[in-house]
């Protein structure tokens, strides 16, 4: 048997699970896609850890969790009479191929900025979405995914840096430092996590994954710190915090990475290349 007929008898034993879970599971067949798709969320989440910690088997066992999430959905699709997984299946190859002029037309591309500038072409043109630069951008994305499409959307028109601006990151500093009230310094934080963010796009990091890297090395810090006081007898939370701070390098040092300020670990580079919205 070749990998394609593997591939399709293992997908044809997926569909049938699919349907037998709908119908036979109580939990299964009290879903609808509103109740699912926070599971989807979930999924996609796990998947992107797993991609970004590079470790392939995981990245195979959250592959199949998302891949069950789409046969669940395109079942409740059939059900109302919406489509079906070959549609979806369709539906995207139609998409890829339109989308792809370079590929399966006659457009001539220099590099892969211009694939991206052409897909956004194509996509705004498409019969059914929304006008305007924005339009069809989801609003309930996570905020640093949020903020990176919207830019990306008018980098899309033409409004852009040349540079990579780290002066709108220190200028947006400035102005939260000088902020004297409440409302304010909720305006003027949002504008320096907004300038954070295109510093991002620029340098091609996505900042999702960035935070979260630097979320997580604190993160370890902090629990290498109060192991290492727990070790001299010392309980974290009693000590003071120019102790805690002594225990943090500590374990900063002992992380192999020497950092300057006290304000918890440097975001990583993962450098990604864009992907196009879909």
């Amino acid at each position: 048997m070749d990998h394609v007929s593997r591939d399709v008898e293992a997908l044809r034993r997926l569909d049938a699970l699919t349907r037998r879970l709908r119908r036979e599971c109580p939990w299964d067949r009290e879903q609808d896609e509103r109740s699912i798709v926070p599971h989807t969320v979930g999924e996609a989440y796990e998947l992107a850890a797993a991609a970004h910690a590079g470790d392939d088997a995981k990245l195979l066992d959250e592959l199949g969790d998302v891949l069950f999430q789409v046969h669940f959905l395109s079942l409740l699709l059939e059900e109302r009479g919406g489509g079906s997984l070959s549609a979806v299946a369709e539906h995207v190859h139609a998409k890829l191929v339109r989308r792809h002029p370079h590929i399966f037309g006659d457009v001539e591309v220099d590099g892969a900025g211009a694939v991206l500038r052409n897909w956004d072409e194509i996509k705004r043109s498409e019969p059914g979405r929304e006008p305007g630069i924005f339009g069809d951008l989801p609003e309930n994305l996570p905020g640093p995914l949020y903020a990176l499409r919207t830019q990306r959307r008018a980098a899309s028109s033409g409004f852009d840096f040349d540079q990579v601006p780290y002066e709108g990151v220190r200028g947006e500093l400035d102005e939260l430092e000088a902020a004297d009230d409440r409302e304010e310094r909720f305006h003027e934080l949002g504008d320096v996590l907004f300038a954070a963010v295109n510093v991002a796009r620029k340098l091609k990091v996505d900042p999702e994954l960035a935070l979260r890297a630097a979320s997580d090395r604190f993160r370890g810090r902090v629990e290498g710190a109060a192991a290492l006081a727990a070790r001299d007898g010392r309980e974290w939370d009693a000590l003071d915090p120019d102790a805690q701070l002594t225990y943090y390098a500590r374990a900063r040092l002992s992380s192999g990475r020497d950092e300057p300020d006290r304000n918890g670990p440097r975001a990583p580079d993962p450098r990604l290349p864009r992907q196009p919205d879909g």
